[in-house]
């Protein structure tokens, strides 16, 4: 179902599940600065990635994440062959809209990523799913947040490591005409006790498609969608809860006066080409992590998707 465009210059409605197409302290480091073409549109620029904390403490940990739309059209697009160059140590994907068995074999056989795991939607065949691949090997791996409710839609994996967990989400659309938000704002609560409840045994890294743009600044055109899926003040409010709980948005933490970085653009309207985006793809960690933290990039010129890969340093 195609999304509603008010205007051309105006912002695109984020997609729909299940379509093919959602005072500021001072940055650390050098900030990245919005590339302006001849009378064309302002592009974001990834900065040289940072591979130390402020105090000098080397990254130990290399996590991407991607919002796939599909892993087997993503496959077709040369997704994977991104991925090999990147070359993080823990791949999390969102969207995957695939059962284990349907994969393609080079990425189910990829040797790469010994550890591999999935999870998909048991109500609706090629809807939502998640996973991750791992170069190294988890304690523990489980699925969902231990509630009926939402743990039937393939959305949330939990890996175990010795000194933190790390869990990769997509988390519920609101919807087209806001059909979900009472739902999405259930899960909201759900999903935030969840990370609560392991945040008390170690710290946590999360990362995916969580489906809000926080701030204003996080999408081109914020006027225009205060009422559209992805930028109500019910799901803001629930992001600023869980960061009131604890929890930090990486990329702002680094970069909160950064324009024009998006992750998520709409097929549609020559999008991405002019970047009319939004901010939806997030890596969250608890703060015991915070004096870990490298760097959060926006690798906003890999393509593959209608998202891009989203990559987090960190010292853990």
């Amino acid at each position: 179902m195609p999304k509603r465009v008010k205007k051309e210059e105006e912002e695109i409605l984020p997609a729909e599940e299940g379509t093919t197409e959602p005072e500021p302290k001072k940055a650390m480091g050098d900030a990245p600065k919005p590339e302006k073409e001849a009378d064309g549109p302002i592009l974001y620029q990834d900065p040289p990635d940072k591979l130390t904390t402020p105090s000098d403490k080397k990254y130990t940990m290399k996590i991407t994440s991607w919002n796939v739309d599909g892993i087997r059209a993503w496959f077709k697009k040369k997704g994977l062959e991104w991925v090999t160059e990147e070359d993080p140590d823990v791949l999390c994907l969102q969207e995957t809209k695939c059962t284990e068995k349907q994969l393609p074999a080079e990425i189910r056989d990829l040797a790469e990523y010994p550890h591999k795991f999935w999870a998909c939607s048991t109500d609706k065949e090629g809807y939502s799913g998640v996973a991750m691949l791992s170069k190294n090997k988890p304690l523990d791996v489980t699925y969902g947040i231990g509630e009926e409710e939402h743990d039937k839609e393939g959305r949330v994996i939990t890996a175990e490591f010795p000194s933190y967990f790390l869990v990769t989400a997509y988390v519920p659309n609101a919807g087209r005409g806001l059909v979900r938000l009472e739902y999405r704002q259930r899960w909201d609560e759900a999903f935030r006790s969840y990370l609560e409840g392991l945040v008390a045994r170690k710290p946590l890294i999360l990362c995916g498609d969580l489906n809000v743009a926080h701030q204003e600044i996080d999408l081109k055109n914020p006027k225009g969608n205060k009422k559209n899926a992805g930028f109500t003040p019910e799901e803001r409010a629930g992001f600023t809860q869980l960061l009131e709980a604890g929890f930090v948005d990486t990329f702002r933490h680094l970069y909160p006066d950064t324009p024009n970085a998006y992750t998520f653009w709409t097929y549609m309207m020559n999008a991405r080409a002019k970047n009319v985006g939004w901010r939806l793809d997030y890596f969250v960690i608890s703060k015991e992590l915070l004096e870990g933290l490298c760097d959060s990039k926006i690798r906003s010129s890999a393509l593959g998707s209608d998202h891009c890969p989203i990559t987090l340093y960190v010292a853990v």
